[in-house]
């Protein structure tokens, strides 16, 4: 059973408890039976009003807090080399990543849209990480799910050899507060997509994607590949 029909039959349930009071019914035999008729109506169209407040603020609240969409996920742009996607920061000194396809060689096919990004190490130790402030907090021992496809290229102007991706979450922007995703090296240059659950050790409110080496010095030239970054949602439990 999916969250939110769990809650919508919680709800149900809730809404048989309400007093006669709050709905501005009061039975007594007394009452004329037309004087009753009209109350009865009127309380009944109240009632209505009550309950499509409550349920759409009910599952516009389940919707919010199981889906957080990040910005241009999918790197959409002009393709360009040097250039950080419209949505995203540049987040460590000298990242320059390249929209693609059609610069420094790569022609890799998007696996969504028209453009993915590359990003690149360098054989002076240097590496290129990208971030964004996401649209809503990531709670502290929630649990969460996040997709993304990756891919290789071997013609990326001499950046050819393969890469992981790490992807970090923190409390300010470019900071890496906890690591929650260390992909495989990356070999193959179709799109594959990679999937993982995570569980923040705090609040988060900003996510930063890296290409990665080791984190010993080194001398290594390659390419990590991605596109379509999908909202990040809540676990299903079922």
């Amino acid at each position: 059973m999916n969250l939110q029909l769990l809650g919508f039959i919680v709800f149900l349930i809730t809404i048989k408890k309400i007093p006669e009071e709050f709905l501005g019914l009061k039975v007594s035999p007394a009452i004329h039976c037309e004087h009753y008729s009209a109350s009865l109506y009127l309380s009944f169209m109240n009632l209505r009003r009550v309950l499509l407040l409550l349920l759409c603020h009910f599952f516009y609240l389940i919707g919010f807090s199981q889906y957080i969409e990040l910005i241009n996920a999918s790197f959409e742009g002009q393709p360009s080399d040097a250039t950080v996607p419209q949505g995203w920061m540049a987040c460590k000194e000298g990242t320059t990543p390249d929209i693609l396809p059609g610069f420094w060689g790569v022609y890799n096919e998007p696996s969504d849209g028209d453009t993915y990004v590359g990003l690149i190490t360098r054989q002076n130790n240097t590496w290129e990480s990208i971030g964004q402030r996401l649209t809503a907090n990531l709670e502290k021992g929630k649990c969460y799910t996040l997709s993304l496809d990756l891919a290789h290229s071997d013609t990326y102007s001499g950046y050819n050899n393969p890469l992981r991706l790490r992807i970090w979450v923190s409390k300010l922007k470019c900071q890496k507060d906890q690591l929650i995703y260390e992909s495989p090296v990356i070999e193959h240059l179709e799109w594959r997509s990679y999937q993982f659950r995570f569980t923040p050790d705090g609040d988060y409110r900003y996510i930063l994607i890296e290409a990665f080496h080791s984190e010993q010095p080194f001398q290594y030239k390659g390419n990590i590949l991605i596109d379509r970054v999908r909202p990040i949602t809540a676990c299903d439990r079922t």
